[in-house]
């Protein structure tokens, strides 16, 4: 399955690590997305493709993948031994706004979960939005403590962005990574759960 989109490929890696956890195999991403194919001057149509109906049936799911909210309150609180990489915009990470321009704002609180570090996704791709190689990317995330020797958990808002970056740390870096969709609108939304405001204290709704 080749998979491609707009923004960098967001939505496009989201449906990764959904074949991913539903245990599709050899899954793939159109590197550069449709940005790149079109740059390029490559072909395009507006006719949608007619194939014989089939069916699907769906193997064991692959929790594994998939983080829900306790495993990132076990992460913020120490407890799991789980690195938490925040994938927003430093903007977001830092509680100066609660969604990127021109997007709904889903959440009543702003700010992260303590202890993620933030790398923003766009960091990890090139001018063209084709991936880093894998020794800019080991650089990247190794600059801020992330080596691939604990488990990862990445987050954005709704778990897009947050799939692009699951994508390149463990499809071509071989990390362990699950990927929290539930993200910074389930997080930021629930109640009695640690967040760090914009400057830097952990305070918790009551």
């Amino acid at each position: 399955v080749l998979l491609y989109g707009d923004t960098n490929n967001w939505f496009a890696a989201w449906g990764a690590w959904v074949f991913d956890e539903y245990g599709v195999k050899n899954v793939k991403l159109l590197d550069g997305g449709r940005k790149k194919w079109e740059a390029e001057s490559r072909a395009l149509n507006n006719r949608a493709p007619d194939y014989a109906a089939t069916t699907y049936r769906v193997g064991q799911t692959n929790t594994a993948l998939r983080a829900r909210l306790g495993d990132a309150l076990a992460a913020a609180e120490g407890k799991s031994g789980t690195q938490l990489i925040d994938i927003r915009s430093a903007d977001e990470y830092q509680g100066k706004v609660f969604a990127p321009a021109g997007v709904p704002e889903l959440s009543i609180r702003a700010g992260h979960i303590p202890g993620a570090v933030n790398v923003p996704w766009g960091k990890a791709v090139n001018e063209d939005g084709t991936f880093k190689s894998k020794a800019d990317l080991q650089k990247l995330y190794a600059d801020v403590g992330v080596d691939g020797s604990k488990p990862i958990i990445t987050y954005c808002r709704i778990g897009e962005r947050s799939s692009h970056t699951w994508f390149a740390l463990s499809k071509i870096l071989g990390y362990q990574v699950k990927n929290y969709d539930g993200s910074w609108t389930e997080y930021g939304n629930s109640v009695g759960v640690p967040i760090n405001n914009p400057a830097g204290t952990i305070w918790a709704a009551k």
